[in-house]
């Protein structure tokens, strides 16, 4: 993977690269024009040509085939063998000349192309580069050896081990740091790939102050018990609608309500737990358990029954399915964190809270309601009930748990909030007694 997250970072790169490009140039133009090249003349204008048309071509594939990696690799190969022609262009022009030493020409070039090519922050592309280079060097230092006029063993080390062998070492501990810069890049572009990926991935389930915790807290979310209120909301005859819907159409259905959903969840500071087909599944206190959690979770409850409702009519009058959805609230003990099952671990939660928002999400459709809150989750709010149509039912069995729930409900009939002004004040004292009146007088009219 080479994209960059950063493209403006990544054109002042190509501009600086493009800069050192030019500057090997002018100077290799101007040794050759100020004569710096006696014996080689015809070498070294082989090598400023090469390396202009090089550089234009190096230039127009970075603007025009950046995506090429074979492309990249053989233009970094080229500047490699035109390095070794200008290191020891001397030798190559002939055996005749005996001017065997470096320039400094060719030293400042090499190590300009050194940089360019780090500047790629590749280090496959420093290997490749540094590897052809230096051997090239060495190569030619064991030809100036051979060729030089010696009298015995220890003569030709000597002419072997000399101040260019030093210049060559030095090239080659540049070339390891700029590798060990280009590692270092490489991995930490990869840490920001993953962890941009998994901030995605949790941007689809959780609000950003939530994904914003969970990134600072890393791996401090193992299972614990904790409190939290449970939603759960359903498209009730979606099964049917799917059976015979064509594709395009079930999908755009699905992709609009579970946007709209989560949309909601998130705006009141909820998490998306799952989606399960039509269903899905919100917490508020997750990852942890705050004093609102059951204000949240009534507000955006009550919010959703009117979007539903709303959305229901917008489809209707557009030729879409319109359906009706089913929403279950509940309050209490719930274990949270990341449930790690080998193969694949999961952030959620689990627990005898989860099972009966479930079966209250179910109960809606017996009761014809679009919203079913238990008294539990009644009992936790901090703030007055909201005003609305409220009905209510004690000691409800609920399939699969032994312990009636009271449950308190809206009519579909009646819609969501009404325009009824509360006569209670805010505050803890004031919303037990609304509680308590309330709950004596809707079980008596749901009883009777």
């Amino acid at each position: 993977m080479t994209s960059s997250l950063h493209p403006q970072w990544d054109f002042a790169r190509e501009i600086r690269s493009i800069l050192l490009r030019f500057v090997a140039f002018a100077i290799l133009l101007a040794n050759l024009l100020l004569g710096g090249n006696e014996g080689a003349e015809r070498m070294h204008s082989i090598v400023v040509v090469s390396y202009l048309v090089i550089s234009v071509a190096s230039v127009a594939m970075a603007r025009y085939l950046s995506g090429r990696a074979w492309l990249k690799t053989a233009f970094v190969v080229l500047d490699a063998l035109l390095v070794a022609l200008l290191l020891y262009a001397h030798i190559l022009a002939g055996p005749v000349n005996e001017n065997h030493n470096l320039t400094t020409t060719s030293l400042v070039v090499a190590f300009i192309l050194l940089v360019h090519v780090g500047l790629k922050l590749e280090r496959r592309l420093v290997l490749i580069f540094s590897g052809i280079v230096l051997t090239s060097w060495v190569t030619m230092l064991a030809i100036t050896a051979a060729r030089h006029p010696t009298a015995g063993v220890l003569s030709l080390l000597g002419s072997f081990f000399n101040q260019d062998l030093g210049l060559t070492v030095s090239f080659g501990f540049t070339a390891f740091a700029i590798y060990l810069l280009a590692r270092d890049h490489d991995r930490t572009r990869k840490e920001a790939l993953k962890a941009d990926q998994r901030r995605l991935n949790l941007s689809r389930f959780f609000s950003p102050l939530v994904v914003s915790e969970l990134e600072e807290r890393g791996g401090a979310l193992g299972l614990d018990r904790r409190n939290a209120a449970i939603m759960f909301v359903d498209l009730r005859d979606f099964t049917r609608f799917a059976e015979t819907a064509p594709a395009p159409e079930l999908a755009f259905v699905l992709a609009e309500y579970r946007q709209l959903v989560s949309q909601t969840i998130f705006e009141h500071g909820g998490t998306v737990d799952k989606f399960i087909g039509d269903g899905v599944m919100a917490v508020f206190g997750q990852p942890r358990p705050m004093d609102d959690d059951a204000d949240r979770a009534m507000a955006c409850a009550l919010d959703l029954v009117d979007a539903l409702n709303d959305w229901k009519n917008h489809n209707a009058l557009n030729g879409h399915p319109a359906l009706d959805a089913g929403i279950g609230l509940h309050y209490g003990k719930v274990v949270g964190g990341v449930l790690d099952s080998g193969c694949h671990s999961e952030f959620t939660v689990i627990g005898d809270a989860v099972n009966v928002a479930q079966r209250l999400e179910s109960l809606t459709k017996s009761l014809d309601a679009p919203l079913a809150v238990s008294a539990a989750l009644m009992a936790r709010l901090m703030t007055p009930v909201p005003p609305a149509n409220w009905m209510a039912q004690k000691d409800v069995t609920l399939p699969g748990r032994r312990l009636p729930v009271d449950v308190w409900y809206l009519p579909r009939h009646a819609g969501g909030m009404t325009a009824v002004t509360s006569p209670y004040e805010t505050g803890t004292i004031q919303t037990a007694l609304q509680r308590s009146a309330f709950q004596s007088t809707g079980a008596d009219a749901s009883t009777g």
